[in-house]
């Protein structure tokens, strides 16, 4: 039995249809001072495995908080076997204390969710695999670069483009992707020239008449990814397209990037957005079969 929660049940219906299994009939609304309303419309039995499918990003309260509904519906219903899967899992950009007293976001959401009863949680390219280490129960981060490279094999047949990270920290996505199309990978690096002059290039290949594509996990307010579009047409670029796992995007990023000079945004479905063209329904649901 899936269930989709309101930030992710085309998502849901899509995993749904790559297993042959039953998508749960729900009713979720509103009401006008905000507060949310949630409740399963379909029997499900006490044994049965149940897998609830919702990202937890922007609005994150409302989105968590509805899970919670989920889940504490669901063990009222004595419900014992449930996955949740969360492809984009909100509140994990602080898994550690930086600053005396302060919240570990990331550990506070953990408690949260195994209280509730989630007996196994998959997510989707984490913002650190540290994150897992704050559950007691099986994490399992699985990646959307298969995704996202068969989605470039198809829309990008004849290029073999450079496939770039936008910084040393994605340059691990770049390079599996690359892996998987048999192409190159690079990613910016900053040189310093002088006490005073910083340069930023890529680290390894020439961009000169190439076509690019950027690749990164997270994209939000969108200024890493213009300011490598900028250093990637001075440096004589061909094309430069822009492809992420998870797209935030706020504030005007996907115009910001457009006007930088991209040719154009993807992202996944981890979260509902006008760029969110790359299913990872199929990476799920092989995750899926295999619990």
């Amino acid at each position: 039995m899936i269930i989709g929660g309101s930030a992710s049940q085309a998502l849901a219906a899509e995993v749904a249809r790559e297993l042959n299994d039953k998508l749960c009939s729900v009713e979720t609304k509103k009401f006008p001072d905000g507060e949310r309303y949630f409740r399963i419309k379909d029997e499900i039995c006490e044994d049965e495995q149940v897998t609830i499918i919702q990202s937890t990003g922007y609005p994150q309260d409302e989105n968590m908080m509805e899970l919670f509904f989920i889940l504490d519906t669901l063990g009222d219903m004595n419900i014992k076997n449930i996955t949740l899967v969360s492809p984009y899992l909100g509140y994990s950009r602080q898994e550690r204390r930086f600053k005396e007293v302060e919240c570990i976001s990331a550990k506070a959401t953990a408690k949260l969710i195994q209280t509730m009863g989630v007996k196994h949680l998959v997510s989707i390219n984490l913002h650190e695999e540290s994150i897992c280490d704050l559950y007691d129960i099986p994490v399992n981060n699985l990646s959307a670069m298969p995704a996202i490279a068969d989605y470039i094999r198809i829309n990008f047949p004849e290029k073999k483009p450079i496939i770039l990270a936008p910084d040393k920290g994605a340059e691990n996505f770049a390079k599996e992707i690359a892996t998987l199309l048999n192409t190159d990978y690079d990613y910016l690096e900053k040189v310093r020239l002088s006490p005073e002059k910083v340069k930023t290039k890529t680290k390894s290949i020439s961009v000169d008449n190439r076509s690019v594509i950027i690749v990164d996990d997270i994209i939000s307010t969108g200024g890493t990814i213009v300011n490598a579009i900028n250093i990637l047409k001075l440096q004589g670029a061909k094309s430069v397209d822009v492809v992420c796992v998870h797209p935030v995007l706020v504030n005007d990023a996907v115009l910001k990037i457009n006007a930088a000079g991209a040719n154009s945004v993807q992202g996944t479905n981890t979260l509902k957005s006008e760029v969110a063209n790359i299913s990872v329904a199929k990476t799920i649901a092989e995750h899926l079969k295999t619990l």
